[in-house]
């Protein structure tokens, strides 16, 4: 059983890094995609969930890598929620404040206010 768990974990990981890799800088407007906490969040992209993994290379449980989205060519108007771990691009405007699980960025996190709804204005 341990065998198997490992070999699970093993491939787990292989893909995940496989996927971690991947560049975003052709991402298309509203595009996800994953990187490693250590990379950081590209202009015109802001951070939406927080998770760890163990492709990314630290021996805790903290959070380490980070889902990002890409903001830039989205029409004005369009609302979003994000995590309050990267600024709002350029254009956009924050309209709430609030917690959200998915937008724990540490290992040692509160109940503090940790997300935005960010709207496009320009």
């Amino acid at each position: 059983m341990t065998r198997f768990r490992t070999l699970c974990m093993a491939l787990t990981g292989t893909a995940a890094l496989f996927a971690l890799t991947a560049a975003p800088a052709h991402a298309a407007p509203g595009d996800v995609s994953t990187s490693c906490s250590s990379v950081l969040t590209p202009s015109g992209f802001v951070d939406v969930s927080w998770g760890y993994s163990s492709s990314c290379g630290t021996q805790s449980f903290s959070p380490n890598i980070k889902q990002i989205k890409q903001l830039t060519g989205l029409p004005v108007g369009t609302v979003v929620q994000a995590c309050s771990s990267t600024y709002q691009p350029f254009g956009w405007v924050q309209t709430a404040s609030y917690y959200s699980g998915s937008c724990v960025s540490s290992s040692v996190p509160s109940f503090n206010n940790n997300a935005w709804t960010l709207k496009r204005v320009s």
